[in-house]
């Protein structure tokens, strides 16, 4: 426990302009990948409706700061749109209630059109050293 940071929770906010891959609709779901871990709330095969990545060394720097007692909504850095990530606008990493989170809009390739807003947020693990 003592060489664990926390835990990265990942809460996907809601898809925009998703593909349709039924009839009239889609019934979409996630699937995260990190390293050899994946995570899925949906067994069903389904069409793909796109895919993303984004990078967390922006946010695990911010981590290794080991911030404290800042003000609510402190902008701790940013990361902007480019050639190597998803992202279709700026993600802010901030400090929010006493965590540090990040808030990102990621444009999917390989399909037509659609977008997910997802935020990251570090969760404290009690007994762990952080980094």
């Amino acid at each position: 426990m003592e060489n664990l940071m926390g835990l990265l929770r990942i809460h996907v906010n809601r898809g925009v302009n998703l593909a349709v891959k039924d009839v009239v609709s889609s019934d979409p779901h996630v699937v995260i990948k990190m390293g050899k871990q994946v995570i899925s709330g949906d067994t069903f095969v389904d069409d793909k409706m796109g895919d993303a990545e984004f990078e967390i060394m922006s946010f695990l720097i911010a981590v290794k700061m080991r911030l404290q007692d800042l003000n609510d909504g402190t902008i701790i850095s940013k990361v902007q749109p480019s050639r190597q990530n998803c992202l279709s606008q700026e993600s802010c990493i901030v400090w929010s209630k006493g965590k540090i989170v990040q808030d990102m809009f990621l444009r999917l390739r390989n399909v037509e059109t659609g977008e997910v807003e997802l935020r990251l947020e570090r969760i404290d693990v009690p007994g762990s050293r952080g980094i």
